[in-house]
């Protein structure tokens, strides 16, 4: 029997298109090729498939297939392999081939970091895309990023040769759909989610099997700051009936558990986490008031703890979409009193919110804030509300709200963007504000040990005191 190696991959196949069916040779995941099956082999085996100057595309969040990253790493190191290029959204666990060790072998290149590539961008061995959620999946379509080999990982096979991508869509399909090899890490612990995430087996060049956890982030319980910010959104800006979008992060889910006597309740969101299943079975999230999608959350990726995956496994209620569809601003702005909660790293007195750097050094990423904090703006029914919540003052008690933003950091939601920013202190409204209006906002929801300063500075750059 012929290896994996051996194989002729599944791009070289679709050259003979002229010779076979579309059914043969579709790349589309869902589609079954007639007369394949994947090779079972072992983590070490299958990623051999990587040769020097390969593209290698990463499932990312809590479907990082790290045991294939981890015989990836191992693989680039014993074989001396050089040039190979490994993209990926937030993964989860060590990345290994980001060390020095590894510079030369392995390059990372980044749509949205996770805390295990900032040290390596920061050292200059990594790279990062500043790209907004909704288009990665166009550097796949347009050939900007063309995968040789993509490393994903996913639910048990069923009857008909299906398995789920599980608890990441996000940009996948998109991805598989221009890989020439695939190798699927299939673990019986990854929930079966509906939606995009169903894949053919037949695609797989490769099949690893493990049996091992997804990375557990159950949320922690808020800090009193969080908690105040969670209540002043919860009781003044979300409305029963609002369609919730929650960023990543402790505030969105601080706000989660201050909706237990909210009714109705919609999730469009990019991700979601383990606050919206105690919302779901106290019947607050009922979808009932949604346009599209009615009667169904509507996720891309999720991080939580065991007991979010067990809620979405072959669960109907959750249909998990590409993101190109989750994040698209015509599609957001078609949900009911579409609400928006991101949270960022700094916003000065005009308004301006920065959120994928502290200074210059690279922290995380676009994300989803600016289709989503836009899709609210653009809400059809004219309530939907973009938001930006953030504690007032850093750890070391640095003003989160600034005269000027830090030099060299990236604006990701402009001035004209951001209608609410929410701090412990209160809500500052800033839609239609002029600058002068705005400064005064924001120093009145500024923690009190920096009024006066920020004050001062208001006036040294507009020229005139802060009023409403």
């Amino acid at each position: 029997m012929a290896t994996t190696l051996q194989r002729v991959s599944l791009l070289a196949r679709r050259a003979f298109a002229g010779r076979a069916s579309y059914f043969t040779y579709s790349p589309e995941p869902a589609q079954p090729l007639p007369g394949r099956q994947p090779e079972w082999l072992s983590a070490d085996e299958a990623v051999k498939l990587i040769k020097s100057g390969h593209t290698v595309f990463v499932q990312g969040a809590a479907a990082t297939p790290q045991a294939l990253v981890k015989a990836m790493t191992k693989h680039g190191k014993e074989n001396n392999l050089r040039g190979v290029t490994v993209c990926h959204m937030h993964t989860e666990g060590d990345a290994d081939y980001t060390n020095p060790d590894c510079e030369g072998i392995f390059r990372s290149t980044s749509f949205f970091m996770a805390k295990n590539v900032r040290k390596p961008v920061a050292e200059g061995r990594s790279d990062c895309i500043p790209i907004f959620l909704s288009e990665i999946p166009l550097l796949f379509h347009r050939k900007i990023i063309k995968p040789d080999v993509a490393l994903i990982h996913v639910s048990p096979i069923d009857e008909h040769g299906y398995c789920s991508l599980g608890t990441s869509v996000d940009c996948v399909r998109a991805a598989l759909a221009h890989s020439k090899f695939i190798i699927a890490q299939v673990n019986p612990r990854m929930p079966r989610t509906f939606g995009d995430a169903t894949i053919h087996s037949s695609h797989f060049d490769a099949a690893v099997k493990v049996d091992v956890p997804l990375p557990d982030h159950a949320g922690k319980p808020p800090t009193a700051v969080e908690a105040m910010i969670g209540k002043l959104v919860a009781e003044n800006l979300v409305e029963d009936g609002a369609t919730l979008q929650m960023g990543i992060g402790s505030i969105p889910d601080s706000v989660l558990s201050q909706l237990h006597n909210h009714k109705d309740l919609g999730i469009h969101s990019e991700m979601f986490a383990d606050g919206v299943v105690d919302l779901v079975a106290k019947g607050c999230i009922t979808n009932n008031k949604k346009t599209i999608n009615k009667g169904k959350i509507i996720g891309s990726f999720l991080i939580g703890g065991q007991k979010l995956y067990d809620f979405v496994d072959n669960n109907p209620f959750i249909s998990m979409m590409n993101v190109d569809y989750v994040n698209s601003t015509s599609v957001i702005a078609q949900n009911p009193i579409m609400t928006a909660i991101n949270s960022c790293i700094e916003v000065d007195l005009t308004g301006q919110i920065v959120s994928d750097s502290i200074g210059t050094r690279m922290y995380s990423g676009f994300g989803g804030q600016v289709d989503f904090i836009r899709g609210a703006a653009e809400g059809l029914d004219g309530r939907g509300k973009p938001i930006i919540a953030l504690p007032s003052v850093t750890v070391r008690g640095e003003s989160k709200i600034s005269p000027v933003i830090k030099e060299g950091a990236g604006v990701v939601t402009t001035r004209a963007h951001v209608h609410y920013v929410v701090t412990e202190h209160g809500i500052a409204h800033l839609f239609g504000r002029n600058l002068r209006q705005r400064a005064h906002a924001l120093i009145n929801v500024a923690h009190p040990d920096h009024r006066e300063t920020l004050e001062r500075a208001a006036f040294e750059r507009l020229k005139v005191m802060p009023s409403a």
